[in-house]
């Protein structure tokens, strides 16, 4: 997520820290550095003007050039005003409506996401403990309702249409009368887009918006499309007012201009950001976590967040029991490697990880086949051989290398970190607890 960007800025702070007191020309010289990032992550020319003449003018005082460590401060200064350009606070951007249903819906130009941010909106709607329903009102793309049908399919999630004869308008109100009925408390309408922005389009979305009069009116924009969303939202806003943003494609080679612009020219907030393909790739905008991450400090609170969705109490607390009786196999060991990849693409968990973030010139190295390796090789093992690695003699340990397709030094190297785990947790005393979530080695 934002590599270029945040090396970049990473590097300008390097060379502050490199100097021992700051001079009012050192911070200028840093602050062109990073004005120059930010207009090439194809940032808002006026909201880069505006954020370096903040810093700037908090940066240049008695207080920070001639306190202790100029540098440090200088840096919680750009990242003070980051979290306040991207929205500021850190709490929750969304919340239902006392009176059910809860009405979104979703706009945007065509091919930006937005029947697959439907789907993830339902999906993250269930685990609200809600009873979504998508509504399909785009009737001119080819397909369209089709493909929201499979994408409710997947999520699990039922779809109301019409086809392609009734109005959009028109079926945005049936599909009201139809959540009420079946007690459905969350509906998400998905409408048309087009390859740009027009007064049709306009026409029929300030239609349906009448009709339903929705909680939240939330534009669907692509973050690899820099400056284009920021105009995009623009526009959007001034035809049918809206309530606020979701960014997709924050995974992919996005360069930052667009998170960092969009919040301060529309003065609507992002929302939620797409961070992957699948429907459960989504989450909270939260601007001091977005802030830390696009400078390079990690953001622990997420990953925390994370981990605790995929691992429950009573699974940290058997692992534990397991892992102090000696009782802790291969088997087990599975299970842990199936609840890290829950946790998303390890790229994308590392970074969370304050001192991970890539440097300049870098990214992160990152071996997904280790996973499957491993699983190959603890697949091959018999069910025995799992519950007691001791077993593991030179000729089995040839005959699993065989069925996994691996060398036999992969399966020494494997059993070897295993062992080493046990005797650490061995290592740490009696009486105290294993952190949640505790993992073994990958290597």
């Amino acid at each position: 997520m934002f590599e270029g960007l945040t090396a970049k800025l990473q590097n300008t702070f390097s060379k502050l820290q490199k100097k021992g007191t700051l001079t009012e020309a050192d911070v200028d010289a840093a602050l062109r550095d990073i004005r120059l990032t930010l207009l090439e992550a194809d940032a808002n020319f006026h909201v880069v003007r505006e954020f370096v003449g903040r810093v700037r003018q908090r940066s240049i005082g008695e207080d920070i050039l001639r306190g202790l460590n100029p540098a440090q401060q200088v840096v919680k200064v750009v990242n003070d005003e980051l979290v306040e350009l991207l929205g500021g606070g850190s709490e929750k951007p969304f919340a239902f409506s006392s009176q059910p249903p809860t009405v979104i819906m979703l706009v945007g130009l065509q091919g930006t996401g937005k029947t697959t941010t439907a789907g993830k909106l339902a999906v993250w709607a269930r685990k609200e403990r809600k009873n979504p329903l998508l509504v399909a009102t785009d009737i001119h793309r080819p397909a369209a309702i089709e493909q929201l049908r499979q994408v409710g399919k997947s999520a699990g999630v039922p779809v109301f249409d019409m086809g392609q004869k009734t109005s959009p308008a028109d079926t945005a109100r049936a599909a009201m009368s139809h959540a009420r009925s079946n007690s459905l408390d969350t509906v998400i309408i998905d409408t048309a887009g087009r390859l740009h922005v027009d007064t049709e389009m306009m026409e029929e979305i300030r239609a349906v918006k009448e009709a339903v009069s929705p909680h939240e009116t939330l534009l669907v924009v692509d973050a690899m499309t820099g400056q284009d969303a920021v105009n995009a939202a623009t526009a959007f806003d001034k035809a049918v007012d809206l309530t606020g943003t979701i960014l997709t494609k924050l995974d992919g080679d996005a360069r930052g201009g667009a998170v960092l612009s969009i919040r301060h020219v529309t003065g609507k907030p992002v929302k939620f950001v797409g961070v992957g393909e699948k429907l459960d790739a989504f989450e909270f905008f939260y601007p001091d976590r977005m802030a830390s991450r696009i400078l390079g400090m990690g953001d622990v609170l997420s990953l925390i967040e994370k981990a605790e969705s995929a691992i429950s109490e009573e699974q940290a607390l058997e692992m534990e029991r397991k892992l102090r009786s000696n009782q802790f196999g291969f088997d087990d060991f599975l299970e842990q490697l199936q609840q890290i990849k829950q946790l998303g693409p390890l790229d994308q968990i590392l970074e969370m990880i304050p001192g991970l973030s890539p440097k300049k010139g870098m990214k992160l190295a990152v071996d997904e086949d280790a996973l499957r390796h491993t699983e190959a090789i603890i697949y091959s093992m018999t069910p025995q051989e799992r519950r007691d690695p001791g077993m593991l003699n030179g000729s089995r340990r040839r005959r699993i290398a065989i069925g996994s397709g691996m060398s036999v030094q992969d399966v020494n190297r494997l059993l070897n970190q295993f062992r080493q785990m046990k005797k650490m947790v061995r290592q740490l005393g009696g009486g105290k607890r294993l952190p949640k979530g505790f993992q073994m080695p990958m290597g």
